[in-house]
């Protein structure tokens, strides 16, 4: 399969030059080029199985994705020029590639206003995928042990806050995991049962229309009835196909 991306992609040049990122830091960037380059579903494929075993060759990357070796080592070189990957160690006449820094972080800046377009564009593409392992997760519920399923939840929340209150939630989510820190890396720190598990969450505002009435959108007082704030979660029912121990 041809790659996807526009043939002058792979002859334009990054305005600018990306900085290399520390080994204990994510890849953090604003630059609306460079988060244009992530948005791409078979970039982020590669960046997920790279970030999973740490370093894959363009045919490893094939294996997985199941797109040809061909795209795949041309995915991984705009990767490289935009400073997400780079040449790991090479091991006999195999060229194997690695992510750069710890992650990748790509954020909105006011001064640069089409930042805001690209990350929205990249945003949507990881909303899908990751709606669809989601839903592979769901698929094959009836097929996984019941204390794995009983770990596993889904949950959403409404409530008030205002900007430094959501700021302070935001970093407090992206923290959540820190303390499984090492273990992709680092077999050693894996407890004994251990497996590897994925999270994902969002936290935003509800959009507000300023050109609308004062009260619009907000929702109505509630009653005596009206079940408090709070989470809504979902655990899945463990009926259907006996799970495998």
């Amino acid at each position: 399969m041809p790659p996807s991306t526009p043939p002058d992609d792979a002859a334009h040049q990054p305005t600018h030059r990306p900085a290399p990122a520390q080994r204990d830091e994510a890849v953090t960037t604003s630059d609306p080029e460079r988060i244009r380059a992530l948005a791409h579903p078979l970039r982020l494929a590669i960046l997920d199985l790279l970030d999973d075993e740490g370093q894959a060759t363009a045919t490893r990357c094939a294996e997985v994705t199941g797109e040809s070796v061909a795209s795949c080592s041309f995915h991984l070189r705009m990767l490289a020029k935009y400073g997400f990957v780079e040449p790991a160690e090479r091991v006999g006449r195999e060229k194997p590639w690695k992510p750069v820094g710890t992650g990748r972080t790509s954020r909105y800046d006011p001064e640069q206003p089409e930042s805001l377009r690209a990350a929205g564009e990249l945003a949507r593409i990881v909303v899908d995928q990751e709606a669809a392992r989601v839903a592979h997760w769901i698929d094959s519920a009836p097929r996984q042990p019941h204390e794995w399923l009983l770990a596993s939840v889904m949950t959403k929340s409404s409530f008030w806050a205002t900007p430094e209150e959501l700021t302070e939630l935001s970093r407090e989510l992206q923290a959540i995991t820190d303390r499984f820190a090492g273990r992709w890396t680092q077999p050693e720190l894996r407890p004994e049962g251990s497996r590897p598990a994925r999270f994902f969450g969002v936290v935003n505002a509800d959009p507000f229309d300023p050109d609308a009435p004062a009260d619009a959108g907000i929702p109505a007082a509630r009653t005596p009835d009206t079940p408090a704030d709070g989470p809504v979660t979902v655990e899945l029912p463990t009926t259907g196909e006996e799970p495998r121990a």
